[in-house]
């Protein structure tokens, strides 16, 4: 243990954002130095990594939808959770490497960020990938206790603190009282069905097939589960006719782009008046004073606090910079990975 304490000094320790949408690395001392796509290039039928040494991250989504049949553009988590182990580990041998930069003889330790609703199956996934990418000792911690830290909630005190962190796979509600999670839910739904519900109602409404990417766009520019202005935008979309086969164009309204996000919407909102349903009355009645913060990419969908304040009749605040949050809380647990380390899950707990 103390020798381990010593290769800590030498080692470049990091923090990760495992997410399903994009993964972000932070270092000890030095804050959040990568934010990439989680998506990596292969060629077609391998899991070989394309060897240009530049087809993960952001390079590898620009071809996300328009690669030759010989490559493919693969994002290897969905619903938060990894979904092909051998392109994980290549992606997280590429971003840890990154992060090192020159200063890699000694392997690092890490802490990751995971789903509080995973499997131990899944969770072992996340430790032998890490691993085998090159980390020396792997922690987990739940990302809904991250987001909050990362949001500096007072998530040590003897008081309720409600975090909704919506990410590109999952949606994680936790309410959180003496640095532990008192009540907690997950649910796979997130950014990544909003852009479905988005192509659905493309293909429903135009008969129009379009890309992951422009679905994310049209979420982005008009996208909102509230109505934001007096007069809301509109914005042409170009996909290709599934009547014709032809490319086309059309025009889309914010309205109807609300509509389409109805479902996942709501069940969000299940999921977090679910939660507030299970908390102990001394908890809720803290809550009436604290509120909910809102960490997590998908949290910045416009009109998003309205509509869950309106169902849950309690403040609702987004937090600084929620994209980051989770990244930031691994941060705070690597500073303080000698006192913590004990209270996380750890590859050290199989053996």
């Amino acid at each position: 243990m103390i020798f381990d304490s010593l290769l800590g000094m030498f080692s470049v320790d990091m923090g990760i954002d495992l997410g399903t949408c994009n993964t972000l690395v932070c270092i000890k001392g030095e804050g959040i130095v990568l934010n990439e796509p989680s998506v990596v290039a292969v060629k077609k039928g391998t899991n070989r990594v394309l060897q240009d040494g530049n087809a993960v991250g952001l390079v590898a989504k620009e071809m996300l939808g328009k690669t030759p049949t010989s490559i493919t553009a693969i994002r290897p988590l969905k619903d938060g959770v990894i979904s092909d182990f051998e392109i994980t580990q290549a992606m997280l041998r590429y971003f840890i490497r990154r992060a090192q930069g020159r200063k890699h003889f000694i392997a690092p330790r890490v802490v990751i960020a995971i789903p509080s609703g995973i499997t131990a199956v899944e969770k072992r996934a996340v430790l032998d990938s890490a691993e085998r990418a090159g980390a020396r000792h792997v922690y987990l911690v739940e990302e809904p206790m991250a987001a909050a830290i990362g949001a500096a909630m007072p998530v040590t005190e003897p008081t309720a603190n409600m975090i909704v962190d919506i990410g590109g796979g999952t949606t994680e509600v936790a309410i959180i009282s003496l640095a532990d999670i008192s009540v907690s839910d997950s649910v796979r739904v997130a950014g990544d069905d909003f852009d479905e519900a988005i192509v659905n109602h493309m293909k429903k409404t135009y008969n129009m097939a379009i890309g992951e990417q422009m679905a994310e766009r049209i979420k982005v520019e008009i996208g909102s589960a509230a109505p934001f202005s007096d007069r809301e935008p509109s914005m042409e979309v170009r996909g290709r006719d599934l009547i014709s086969g032809l490319p086309r164009r059309t025009e889309v309204t914010a309205e109807e782009i609300r509509e389409a996000l109805q479902e996942p919407v709501t069940q969000i909102i299940e999921s977090v008046t679910r939660t507030l349903e299970l908390a102990e009355p001394e908890l809720a009645a803290d809550l009436v004073d604290n509120g909910i913060t809102m960490a997590g990419g998908s949290s910045l969908l416009r009109g998003l606090t309205t509509v869950i304040s309106n169902a849950t009749g309690l403040d609702v605040r987004l937090a600084e910079d929620p994209l980051t949050c989770v990244a930031r809380g691994t941060a705070v647990y690597l500073e303080n990975l000698e006192i913590w380390k004990d209270t996380l899950e750890s590859d050290a707990d199989e053996t």
